[in-house]
């Protein structure tokens, strides 16, 4: 299929790359990529390119790296690629209004969420936080709000009891290149349906991570905690006191229980984990992490720590 379509793709980071491979393969022309300054990273800081531009290269597309798009020089050299269509996922950087209206066709944004639920920054994380059944992707049309523009194309998934933020991400990284195939597909034929508005009903915002909310509150239900340690993994990982040692905590599990007045308290240890009295329930801590180590099993951290093990009660 070819439809003579110049796309110009804008994203960043890894979540962007399955939805640029999408528009390099749908028959269109990717004229350009567009993608934010590399950044320190890494022990020796060095500039590291984002994994958006590493895929464009090895594409052999070209790669456009503005600081910002508000000034009129980087508005011109958008406009000099001639896009029909601009595609955005997970670039970083606030389109103005100017930018919207530059693409003959508009701009679309694949988003993951099920919006208008959890529009902003951090939605993958904020619906396992919230404990919902289910997210998704949608590809919307971009307007000037904050992901607020009308949805084209939506793709469903469940959350299950087992999904980390990293999990969920990968999945949701596949499914928006998925829906961004189909549109690029129905677009081509004329058979995309029309934008439908957003519902004024059951906004949230996702806001953005900050990793003072990683710090696990053992005041706080245990389920509570159990979905802060599946959003934050991988990043930026729950933390807790346990025993008078700061731990990393990577994977629990909500058992029954009742000690609210011994909150905090390490009520059992054995190979099946470290259970810690809460606010309701029992937390069961099964991949913990010490200052400077690795993450590993609760059975591996009780053999450096035996004066923790005790038989279950």
């Amino acid at each position: 299929m070819s439809s003579g379509l110049r796309i110009v793709f804008a994203g960043t980071p890894d979540f962007a790359v399955p939805c640029l491979q999408a528009c390099i393969a749908s028959g269109h022309s990717v004229v350009a990529v567009y993608t934010q300054p590399d950044r320190p990273a890494g022990r020796g800081r060095k500039l590291s390119p984002s994994p958006v531009k590493q895929a464009a290269l090895a594409a052999g597309l070209p790669v456009e790296q503005p600081d910002s798009l508000r000034d009129t020089e980087a508005r011109s050299v958008l406009a000099a690629w001639q896009p029909d269509l601009l595609v955005v996922v997970a670039y970083g950087l606030i389109l103005p209004r100017k930018v919207l209206a530059t693409p003959r066709l508009g701009c679309w944004n694949v988003h993951a969420s099920l919006l208008p639920r959890w529009r902003g920054a951090a939605p993958i994380q904020r619906a396992i936080l919230a404990g919902d059944a289910e997210t998704g992707v949608d590809l919307m049309q971009m307007e000037a709000g904050l992901d607020t523009g009308p949805v084209l194309l939506q793709r469903r998934t469940p959350i299950t009891a087992e999904d980390t933020g990293g999990q969920l991400h990968d999945r949701l990284s596949l499914l928006g290149a998925d829906v961004l195939a189909e549109g690029l597909c129905r677009l081509a034929d004329g058979s995309l349906p029309a934008a439908a508005p957003q519902p004024e009903a059951g906004v949230s915002y996702a806001h953005k991570l900050d990793k003072a909310e990683a710090r696990l509150d053992f005041s706080q239900s245990a389920q509570v905690l159990e979905h802060k340690i599946r959003a934050f993994n991988p990043w930026p990982v729950a933390e807790a006191e346990v025993a008078g040692e700061r731990l990393r905590i990577w994977a629990a599990t909500v058992i029954e229980g009742h000690r609210p007045d011994q909150a905090g308290q390490v009520l059992a240890a054995s190979r099946a984990g470290i259970d810690i009295a809460c606010g309701e329930q029992v937390l069961r801590l099964t991949t913990v992490q010490r200052p400077g180590g690795k993450p590993i099993s609760a059975a591996d951290y009780l053999n450096a720590r035996p004066e923790l093990k005790q038989p279950n009660s």
